[in-house]
């Protein structure tokens, strides 16, 4: 049950801190600043709870661990429940904090750091190339870590290498589609914020879990014996 906890608390982190910075301090931070936010959060949680769960704090990473066969799939599937789970209170806490200010105003004013598309997105790139570009960021994404936890003489840095790569693929994911590369982060901003992000967040589920989908099967591919570090250590 440690794990499940820890998957919940690490992906609370990271929403509530990566999604709280696009939210409340995006215009004073710029893109750059969100990126490092969302890096930051996992470099953090993983020196704290990366022996303990791995932590993954995204069912697109999980995915791609158990397509390679590094976690049981009732473990897969607990990560992913827990996940969503810590997302939907960190983006509650969010929203609270955000209702809480004076000059703030509803958290519907401000968003939560939601993906989008189309009239969502920044520069207004539509579904087909929102949906290549979440499939590729995240497929380097989960790539590397699959990659950096592969053996005991990377898994020492792995912590730091999965947070740098989180923020270069935000840099670019930003103005795009907001980045998501991570379901359980994209799922819980759009249940709170309805309409738009809600009708879009079919294509934040499917298009990282395509592209962790694609960096499993090359993953295996080109390390057919599969002698890697389970799931929990990095």
């Amino acid at each position: 049950m440690k794990k499940y906890i820890c998957e919940l608390i690490g992906t609370l982190v990271l929403v509530l801190f990566g999604c709280g910075s696009a939210a409340i301090a995006g215009n004073v931070l710029g893109n750059l600043g969100i990126a490092f936010a969302f890096g930051l959060s996992i470099v953090a949680m993983a020196y704290i709870i990366g022996d303990i769960s791995g932590c993954h704090i995204n069912p697109a990473v999980s995915f791609g661990m158990w397509i390679t066969n590094r976690m049981d799939t009732k473990d897969f599937i607990m990560y992913v429940v827990f996940q969503c789970i810590g997302a939907i209170i960190g983006i509650a806490i969010l929203a609270y904090m955000i209702n809480s200010s004076a000059y703030l105003g509803n958290y519907l004013v401000t968003g939560l750091g939601q993906n989008g598309f189309g009239s969502a997105s920044a520069v207004g790139i539509n579904m087909g190339g929102a949906f290549v570009v979440e499939a590729i960021l995240t497929f380097v994404f989960v790539f590397t870590v699959l990659g950096v936890t592969r053996t005991e003489k990377t898994s020492t840095v792995a912590g730091i290498v999965i947070g740098l790569t989180l923020v270069f693929v935000h840099i670019i994911g930003i103005p795009l589609t907001g980045t998501s590369v991570n379901p359980a982060r994209s799922l819980a901003p759009a249940l709170f914020m309805g309409g738009q992000a809600l009708n879009q967040l079919w294509l934040f589920i499917v298009a990282p879990l395509v592209g962790a989908l694609i960096a499993g099967g090359i993953y295996k591919y080109l390390y057919p014996d599969n002698k890697t570090l389970p799931y929990n250590e990095i």
